[in-house]
C-alpha cells in the first residue's frame, strides 16, 4: 500500500534483478493466464522491430548502461497512501485495552488528510478526533463505520485510495521465480537511476523489529541440521537445508560493527572482537611470524570448508563460518562455540587435541583421534609428530594450529585450520634440493612472499597425485616388462579408494618392481602407492624429532615438486585448455570467470603473472590475447589492497566523496582533483552556515599519477593493453561492494572526472561463505555428466530429471546449483529434439547468472519458432558481454553468427562479416569455427544474389571442410553441393543478364537459415 514493487527495487537493496521477463515481455496475470504473443505477432514484431540498436552493432564504441535495465512495458501503480505507520500513542493503554483496542494505526492518504485508525475485535474504525502531541481520542467517530477489513475503510475515507487499489489489485504480476529472494545475496554494482523515490522501511514503521530479542545459537542450529539420521534419502534431503539466514545475519552484523553501532568486548583496540546476534566477530589479526591477516581469514574459510565436505565425517564438528569485506575491513564471524565460555579449568579439560593439549588418555580423546585419522585419510593428510613448545612429541593429524574440543554440547570440534593444505614451496626460501633441473634459474624460484601462508589448492593436489599415479603405474609396466612382462604374472588389479592406489600382484618380482615404482614418485608406503602430505612442512616454528627426519626429506622433496608442477605443468595445461576452447564455461570474459577457471586447475591467484607471462611467450599470443584480462585482474587486485587502506581512515559523512574521488583517480590518468576545501565553503554557503574548516582532508590529496605509481608504475595499464574502462570500473564495484547510479558515465576524458559523490550510492558487505553441499542432488548431476560424456543422451536425461527433483526438494530453483542442473537438462532435451520440453526446463533454471544461458535461451526460443524473443536474448547477452569484456572475444563470434541468422537486412550481413573476422583472428583460416562462418557468409550473399561473394566464401570454406575432415565427409559434401549450385546458378543469371538486360529477374538460390550452436 505505501509503495508497489518496480524492477528498481532489487537495484536499490543491493540485488541483481531478473530482467529475463522485461526483455521478452512475456507477464502473467493474476489468475496465472500467460500474455505471451503468438506466433503470428513475434512474426510481425521481427519486421517491424528488426533493427538493433546502434550501440551493439559491431565496432561500436559506446557503452550505455542505462541499456542494462530495460525499461518494462507495464505501467506504473500509482501509491495508495502517502504514509502508513503506527501511531505514537500506540500500544493501547491498559483502560483501552479492557475495552478491545489492539493497536493505533495513523495514515496519510493521498489527498493530504491524515486519519488515526484503532484496531479492535469488530475491525478498524475512524477515531473521533485527529490526534495531536497534545491529545488523543481512541473512541470512534460518530459517522464513520467499523469496517472488518482494513482496506475497506481506506476506501470509505480516500477516493483516491479507493481508485489506486482497485488498479493494485489487476496490475501485471512477475513470474514468481522473479519475485523470489536468491538464497545468497547477488550484489548489483548499479543502483536505480533517480533516488527521488526515496526507500521507506515499512517494517520499522510498522513495529517490526528486524533483530530478533533473543540472539539465535548459530551453532546449534548448523550442527542439529548436520546430525539428523542420514539413514534414507527423506532423512538426508531434511539435512541439507541450512546456512542461508547465517549469511544474512553475518551481512548485518559487519554493517553494524564496521558502522561503529556495536561496542568491542575484549578492549583490544588492535586486535577488537565483537558479540552480536550470536555472532563472534573480530579482525583475526595474525602473529607476526605470518603477516597475513587477510590471508588466514580466507585459509580458515577453506579449511572449514574442507572438513565440512568430508563425506562420513558426522561425528567432527567445525563453527559456522563466513568472511566479509566492508569498507576495506575483513571481519571473520563464527557462531559461538559451546564451552569455550567456562573457566579455565573446563577449558582445558575440554581440549583434548594439539601440540598443548597435554597427554591425558580418555575414550572422548581416543573417538577424536579416530574422526581426525578418517579426516586426514580424506584431505590427504600425512600422519606425523612434532616437538612441542615443553618438549614432548606430539602425534598429529592437522597443521600444528588445530585445536580439538569436546563442547558442552558433548560434540567433537577441530578449530584453527587455516594451515590443512600444505606449503607452496615457490614461496617459502628453501634450499634447492629437489628441485628439477634449471628450475630455479628459469622460473625465479623459490622466492619470498608478503606473508607466510601460502597453501597449495586441493584441486592442484589431487591432480598431482593424478600425475604421479601415473608416473607411478608406467614404472610398473617398464619393470614387469624388464622381468618377463605380465603374462608371468598371476594377476594384476587396481583399486583406488580415497588417495590410495593398490597394485595387487602375484610374485616376488612384481613386487619389487612396485616398490621401486614407490620408492621414485615419493610414495609415503613401500607397499602400496600412496600420498599424502604433512601441512607443517615449512611451517616457521615447527621442530621435528631427529627419527622423522626421512620423513620430512621425502615430504620436502613432494611438495617442491608439487610447486614446480604448476609452473611445469597446469599452467600449460591451462593455456592450452583456452586456446582449443573445450569448454565455454572455462572460457575468461571477466575476474570471476578466470579465478574460477584458474582455480578448476589447481592455479592460485598469486600465479597471474605467470599466466601472463606464458601466454607473452607462446606462439599463439595473438590468439589469446582475451586471456589478458588477467592483467585487468592483476591491476584490480592490486588497487583493491590500495583502497582497503585509503577508505579505512574515510569519515562516514565524507565516504561517497573520498569514493568517487578515488574512482576519478583510477579511471582518469591525468586527473586533479579540485580544493575540497572551496567546496564546502560553496555548501557552507547555500545552507547558511558558517565556512567551516579550510584544511583539506588527507583522502582529497590523492591525485591520479600517485595511485597510477602505487599500482603500476608511470605506464597507463589501459591504453597499453587495451582494456576497456567501464569493465575495469564493474571489476572494481563487485570486488569493494560499491554502488553506481545507473546512468551513462563518459570514461573517455582525460582531465574532467567522470564522477561525483552523488553517484555513489552505497556499499554493501562481500561475504565469503561456506557451501553446503546437497549430497544427494550432487551425486545424481555428476552420474549424468559421465553419462554425457560417454553419449548416452537418453540415460543422462532421466539422470538429470532426478537430480533437478533432489534439487527442488533441497532448495528452490534459484540455486546456483539447481539453475545449472536446469540448463544441461535443457541442453539435453534439445540435443534430443524435444524443443517445447526444453524451453520449459530452461524457464525454471534461465536466472543463471552467465552470458551464455541468455545464448542458449534464444537458441531454444528459435527452435520453438520465436524468432524475436530469441533475438533479444541474443542482443541482451551481446549488450552483457560488450560491458563485462568488450567486442574482442572469441565468445562474441558465437553471438554474431546467430544474430545474422536470426536478422535480416544489412545488420545480419555486419554481424556475420564480424563472426568471421573474429573467428578466423582466434581460431586461424582452417578451424571449424570459420569454416562454418565463411559457409554462413555464402548463404546470405546467394540470398542477396551476390553470387561472386558467395563463391569466394564458399571456396574458403570448403577448403576448411577439405582440411579438416576430408572429401567423405558429409559437411564436406554438403559444401560442395553448395559451391556447384551456386557457381551454375551464377553462370545462369549471368547469360540471363546478357540475354534480356540488367532489368531481367534474377533467380536465387532458396537457402534455409538455421542457428548453428557451436
Amino acid at each position: 500500500l505505501l509503495r508497489t514493487s518496480a524492477p528498481q527495487d532489487t537495484l536499490r537493496e543491493g540485488r541483481s534483478p531478473s530482467i529475463l521477463d522485461t526483455i521478452t515481455q512475456n507477464t502473467t496475470l493474476q489468475n496465472g493466464k500467460n500474455l505471451k504473443r503468438s506466433l503470428s505477432n513475434t512474426k510481425t514484431e521481427v519486421t517491424n522491430q528488426d533493427n538493433s540498436p546502434e550501440y551493439l552493432l559491431p565496432g561500436s564504441h559506446e557503452r550505455p548502461l542505462m541499456a542494462l535495465l530495460p525499461n518494462s512495458s507495464q505501467p506504473e501503480t500509482p501509491s495508495c497512501v502517502r504514509d502508513l505507520s503506527l501511531s505514537c500513542w500506540n500500544p493501547p493503554p491498559g483502560h483501552r485495552k479492557m475495552q478491545g483496542d489492539f493497536l493505533y494505526i495513523t495514515v496519510v492518504t493521498t489527498e493530504g488528510r491524515r486519519c488515526d485508525i484503532t484496531s479492535c475485535p469488530k475491525g478498524f474504525f475512524l477515531n473521533r478526533y485527529q490526534s495531536t502531541e497534545e491529545v488523543f481520542d481512541p473512541r470512534p467517530a460518530q459517522s464513520a463505520p467499523v469496517s472488518h477489513c482494513f482496506t475497506d475503510l481506506l476506501c470509505h475515507l480516500s477516493p483516491a485510495f479507493k481508485q489506486s487499489f482497485i488498479l493494485l489489485k489487476n496490475k501485471f504480476h512477475l513470474p514468481p521465480l522473479e519475485a523470489l529472494p536468491t538464497p545468497y545475496h547477488t550484489l548489483s554494482w548499479l543502483g536505480p537511476p533517480c533516488s527521488s523515490r526515496v526507500h521507506k522501511n515499512t517494517f520499522s514503521r510498522l513495529g517490526v523489529d528486524e533483530q530478533p530479542a533473543q540472539a539465535p545459537d548459530w551453532n546449534e542450529e548448523l550442527q542439529a541440521a548436520r546430525d539428523l539420521p542420514q539413514g534414507s534419502l527423506e532423512e538426508r534431503l531434511q539435512r541439507d537445508k541450512v546456512n542461508s539466514a547465517f549469511v544474512r545475519a553475518v551481512t548485518q552484523g559487519a554493517e553494524n560493527v564496521i558502522d561503529g553501532f556495536v561496542e568491542p568486548v575484549n578492549g583490544n583496540p588492535e586486535d577488537p572482537a565483537f558479540l552480536w546476534g550470536g555472532l563472534f566477530m573480530s579482525q583475526g589479526a595474525a602473529s607476526d611470524v605470518f603477516g597475513g591477516e587477510r590471508a588466514a581469514q580466507r585459509l580458515e574459510l577453506k579449511g572449514v570448508q574442507a572438513y565440512s565436505d568430508i563425506e562420513g565425517s558426522q561425528g567432527l564438528h567445525t563453527l559456522p563460518t563466513a568472511v566479509v569485506d566492508y569498507r576495506g575491513v575483513r571481519l571473520s564471524a563464527q557462531g559461538l562455540a559451546p564451552g569455550i565460555e567456562g573457566s579455565e579449568q573446563d577449558q582445558e579439560a575440554g581440549l583434548l587435541y594439539g601440540v598443548n593439549a597435554g597427554p591425558q588418555e580418555s575414550p572422548q580423546r581416543r573417538c577424536l583421534l579416530e574422526h581426525l585419522a578418517q579426516a586426514a585419510k580424506a584431505l590427504s593428510i600425512q600422519r606425523h609428530v612434532v616437538v612441542s613448545p615443553k618438549g614432548n612429541v606430539v602425534p598429529l593429524f592437522t597443521s600444528i594450529d588445530a585445536q580439538g574440543l569436546v563442547g558442552a554440547d558433548r560434540r567433537f570440534y577441530v578449530l584453527d585450520v587455516f594451515r590443512s593444505f600444505p606449503a607452496d614451496a615457490n614461496f617459502y626460501e628453501v634450499k634447492a634440493t629437489f628441485w628439477p633441473d634449471n628450475y630455479c634459474s628459469d622460473t625465479g624460484f623459490p622466492k619470498s612472499f608478503p606473508h607466510g601462508l601460502c597453501r597449495l589448492r586441493p584441486e592442484l593436489l589431487q591432480a598431482f597425485i593424478q600425475h604421479k599415479h601415473n608416473h607411478f603405474s608406467q614404472i610398473v609396466r617398464e619393470k614387469l616388462d624388464e622381468n618377463g612382462g605380465f603374462e608371468d604374472n598371476i594377476f594384476c588389479l587396481e583399486i583406488k579408494a580415497y588417495n590410495f592406489f593398490f597394485l595387487m600382484v602375484g610374485d616376488s618380482r612384481s613386487t619389487s618392481a612396485v616398490r621401486e615404482a614407490c620408492k621414485e614418485v615419493g610414495s609415503i608406503s613401500l607397499i602400496i602407492f600412496e600420498m599424502r602430505f604433512n601441512p607443517n612442512i615449512y611451517s616457521p616454528g615447527v621442530k621435528f624429532p631427529r627419527t622423522e627426519n626421512e620423513s620430512t626429506n621425502l615430504q620436502r622433496r613432494l611438495l617442491q615438486e608439487a610447486a614446480a608442477f604448476i609452473i611445469t605443468h597446469q599452467i600449460p595445461a591451462f593455456v592450452s585448455l583456452i586456446l582449443n576452447r573445450h569448454n565455454d564455461v572455462l572460457c575468461p570474459v571477466d575476474g570471476a570467470s578466470l579465478k574460477k577457471a584458474l582455480h578448476h586447475k589447481g592455479i592460485n591467484l598469486r600465479y597471474l603473472g605467470h599466466v601472463v607471462k606464458a601466454i607473452n611467450q607462446s606462439e599463439d599470443k595473438e590468439r589469446l590475447r582475451h586471456i589478458l584480462v588477467s592483467i585487468g585482474e592483476i591491476f584490480m587486485r592490486s588497487t583493491k589492497r590500495i583502497f582497503n587502506n585509503f577508505v579505512q581512515g574515510v569519515d562516514v559523512s565524507s565516504l561517497s566523496a573520498a569514493v568517487s574521488h578515488f574512482l576519478c583517480c583510477l579511471l582518469v590518468p591525468h586527473y586533479m582533483p579540485p580544493s575540497i576545501a572551496d567546496d564546502m565553503k560553496k555548501k557552507s554557503r547555500r545552507r547558511g552556515r558558517g565556512a567551516g574548516p579550510s584544511e583539506s582532508t588527507p583522502w582529497s590529496t590523492l591525485t591520479a599519477a600517485e595511485l597510477w605509481n602505487m599500482v603500476t608504475g608511470p605506464n597507463h595499464l589501459v591504453e597499453q593493453y587495451g582494456l576497456q574502462k567501464l569493465s575495469l570500473l564493474r571489476e572494481f564495484c563487485l570486488k569493494t561492494g560499491i554502488q553506481l547510479r545507473l546512468k551513462d558515465y563518459f570514461l573517455d576524458n582525460q582531465n574532467k572526472a567522470p564522477l561525483n559523490p552523488e553517484d555513489i550510492l552505497n556499499i554493501f558487505p562481500v561475504v565469503k561463505h561456506l557451501h553446503m553441499p546437497i549430497v544427494d542432488a550432487s551425486k545424481a548431476f555428476r552420474t549424468a555428466q559421465i553419462s554425457l560424456q560417454k553419449g548416452l543422451l537418453d540415460q543422462a536425461y532421466e539422470q538429470l530429471k532426478e537430480a533437478t527433483y533432489l534439487y527442488g526438494r533441497v532448495c528452490d530453483d534459484l540455486h546456483p546449483d539447481a539453475c545449472y542442473c536446469h540448463s544441461v537438462l535443457a541442453r539435453v532435451a534439445f540435443l534430443k529434439g524435444m524443443v517445447k520440453k526444453c524451453i520449459h526446463c530452461y524457464a525454471a533454471g534461465s536466472h543463471y547468472p552467465a552470458i551464455c544461458e541468455y545464448f542458449y535461451t534464444s537458441v531454444y526460443m528459435h527452435a520453438g519458432g520465436e524468432t524475436a524473443l530469441a533475438q533479444k536474448c541474443l542482443l541482451r547477452a551481446r549488450l552483457l558481454m560488450l560491458t563485462v569484456h568488450g567486442e574482442d572475444h572469441p565468445y562474441t563470434a558465437a553471438l554474431d553468427s546467430c544474430l545474422g541468422l536470426v536478422m535480416t537486412g544489412s545488420q545480419s550481413e555486419q554481424y556475420l562479416k564480424n563472426a568471421l573476422k573474429l573467428n578466423t583472428s582466434f581460431f586461424g583460416a582452417t578451424n571449424l569455427h570459420t569454416a562454418l562462418s565463411q559457409h554462413l557468409l555464402a548463404q546470405l550473399m546467394c540470398s542477396k544474389g551476390d553470387y561472386r561473394s558467395a563463391m569466394a566464401h564458399e571456396k574458403e570454406a570448403l577448403s576448411a571442410f577439405n582440411s579438416m575432415f576430408g572429401e567423405d565427409h558429409a559437411q564436406t559434401r554438403c559444401s560442395t553441393e553448395f559451391l556447384s549450385t551456386i557457381t551454375k546458378q551464377a553462370v545462369r543469371v549471368e547469360r540471363s543478364m546478357r540475354q534480356a538486360g540488367p532489368e531481367c529477374i534474377e533467380q536465387t538460390v532458396e537457402v534455409h537459415f538455421t542457428i548453428i550452436c557451436n
